[in-house]
């Protein structure tokens, strides 16, 4: 038992466990930084989206069908993780510079938050150039909830994310619910469906606005009997 006596011999030791113990938290920052532990988005049928009650955001709200968003001339629809984060009001602006070329279609732009709280909403609408509802049952960022905490500020990307918007002069604050995430969808009027459904992966991930073009380019607005005679 002598070579308890020998103090090299703890010194190893701690070497040892000190090694081991940055061996285990590089392996979980490679771990977090893959797709492996990410929630897989669950496809949304066009029947649950039609049936998402929204509300207006007039103090007198006006709950409707989500679907009469876009019955009939189609629509882009940002579903937004949350107001204040300087990401989403990034993503918010890059969709707003599609305006033009959605007017041109015929596009409308809208979106929908899933709280509304002291002045977020009105904060955001710089930033974001559509009306805006409350889909206080979260269903647009369903039908599986999925969320991101404490992995996202772990992940490259996010920090990547972080950094092109701060460079881009966005900034924004922490009111309000931001872990349950958002997403960007492209309808078809009537029956011809979702044409494009981006689901966030992580904190900032942006929609391709090319996709988004291309997909309003696929929408046939619906005709009316009268218009068609």
């Amino acid at each position: 038992m002598s070579f308890l006596q020998d103090p090299s011999f703890f010194s190893m030791g701690m070497w040892s466990i000190g090694a081991g113990a940055v061996g285990v938290a590089a392996l979980a920052l490679l771990l977090a930084n893959t797709d492996m532990f990410l929630a897989t988005p669950q496809k949304a049928a066009l029947e649950y989206l039609e049936d998402i009650d929204l509300k207006t955001m007039e103090k007198d709200a006006v709950t409707f069908k989500a679907k009469a968003l876009w019955e009939k001339n189609g629509a882009v629809i940002m579903a937004v993780r949350r107001p204040g984060c300087f990401l989403c009001r990034e993503e918010a602006a890059d969709l707003s510079s599609l305006k033009p070329r959605l007017d041109e279609l015929g596009v409308p732009l809208y979106a929908v938050v899933k709280e509304h709280i002291k002045n977020e909403v009105k904060d955001f609408q710089p930033y974001f150039k559509g009306e805006i509802f409350l889909d206080e049952k979260k269903k647009f960022y369903g039908p599986q909830e999925r969320k991101m905490v404490f992995m996202g500020f772990v992940r490259l990307g996010v920090w990547q994310n972080f950094f092109r918007a701060w460079k881009g002069g966005f900034s924004g604050n922490l009111d309000g619910e931001g872990f349950i995430l958002g997403g960007v969808f492209v309808m078809g009027p009537g029956k011809q469906g979702i044409l494009l459904e981006h689901r966030e992966k992580e904190f900032g991930d942006k929609v391709n606005l090319t996709s988004v073009l291309e997909a309003a380019r696929k929408i046939r607005p619906q005709t009316s009997a009268s218009e068609k005679q």
